[in-house]
């Protein structure tokens, strides 16, 4: 399955501007976002190492949001503020970075998802030789027996899985569940 050109350029359009707003307004608010009320009691951090600098901190110390605080967040738009300074108080600055950094960063892995889908295609194949070797190891004599103790050929188990790597990657399903058929009547029983 290839990501078409449109949806592409779509998802890069989303990206770079949330990654860049989100970069911009951290910047912004690490040099002069006020404290912030994180616990809900009305009363704003004010100790070394949760502000901006223009409140006292310097580069080492100063912080833009503590984990605990980011954990808890909520969709809380300036429009939804009484005001510019309540919005600030409450944490509006932070929640704008995290959400267009996540929104950000989720359009960048769809696009990446689009260009290197066949490297998903290759995981398939080393995963599919790897459950192969489990089943088998080094004694590629029939060595699995199901629960009433009859013999499960492990090449057909792992003659399915490959034809289902083959088909997901060829999409011709139909055409390759006749072929199989047709040269194992067997499988037809089962």
């Amino acid at each position: 399955m290839r990501i078409s050109p449109s949806l592409h350029w779509m998802v890069r359009c989303f990206d770079e501007p949330t990654l860049l707003t989100a970069t911009s307004i951290f910047i912004i608010a690490f040099i002069a976002a006020p404290p912030v009320d994180i616990d809900g009691i009305r009363e704003s951090i004010t100790l070394p190492g949760y502000g901006s600098l223009l409140y006292g901190n310097n580069i080492i110390s100063g912080a833009i949001i503590p984990t605990s605080a980011a954990i808890g967040l909520h969709f809380y738009p300036i429009w939804e503020a009484a005001s510019v300074g309540e919005w600030l108080y409450n944490g509006g600055p932070y929640e704008l970075i995290v959400l267009h950094f996540l929104l950000g960063v989720a359009c960048y892995i769809g696009c990446e998802w689009g260009l290197s889908f066949r490297l998903g295609i290759w995981f398939l194949a080393l995963g599919i030789s790897t459950m192969a070797f489990n089943l088998n190891g080094f004694n590629f004599n029939q060595s699995v027996v199901d629960s009433q103790g009859r013999v499960i050929n492990t090449w057909q188990i792992s003659s399915t899985a490959n034809l289902g790597m083959e088909v997901m990657h060829e999409h011709n399903f139909p055409l390759d569940l006749a072929a199989l058929l047709k040269f194992h009547p067997q499988m037809a029983k089962t």
